[in-house]
């Protein structure tokens, strides 16, 4: 009998714990309270693609890609290139403070609106103090395309930084660790 008793109290104590009646309407708008609302949407569930559509949606918007199968694991990955942009150090030196966090401030709005738009997928400078000053990996069709969109970096147009752009396979979705 002690067994039963338990276990109900348990779950009657859940029920009373409930502010909502089967109407939906909470215990304070019951009361002629106004209560505060949160309307949270939840995402559709994401289209799943095959390898296949996905290799032929980048092939009709230019991107060059191939399939790899991993002999070891036997694991099927697809493979896109990007184009990575070295942001190489200059001769040309900053002239005063001011004008240096100009640029800079500019530099970073640029890639912001690099990741917004979808061309870049990842970027930062490098901890050291050598000639190349960091890279960004640009996720867009052509070598002409990623060339055109660092080199409208405002500190490659006041020539504070060159840029120097390699053709970079890496397969595709698969993020840093």
């Amino acid at each position: 009998m002690k067994k039963l008793i338990l276990p109900f109290l348990c779950i009657l104590l859940l029920v009373s714990c409930k502010n909502e009646t089967k109407e939906g309407a909470s215990i304070n708008e019951e009361a002629g309270k106004t209560a505060d609302t949160i309307i949270v949407e939840v995402p559709a569930e994401p289209v799943k693609k095959t390898l296949k559509e996905i290799k032929d949606e980048l092939t009709a918007k230019g991107f060059k890609t191939y399939v790899h199968v991993n002999e070891a694991t036997k694991d099927t990955v697809l493979m896109q290139q990007y184009f990575m942009a070295f942001l190489k150090k200059s001769a040309i030196k900053m002239q005063n403070e001011e004008e240096s966090e100009r640029l800079q401030k500019l530099h970073l709005e640029h890639l912001s609106k690099m990741y917004e738009l979808g061309y870049a997928d990842i970027s930062g400078p490098f901890g050291d103090d050598g000639d190349i000053s960091g890279i960004t990996i640009y996720n867009v069709p052509t070598l002409k395309m990623a060339d055109s969109l660092a080199k409208a970096d405002p500190m490659v147009e006041a020539e504070r930084l060159e840029i120097e752009i390699h053709p970079w396979w890496a397969a595709k979705g698969v993020g840093l660790r």
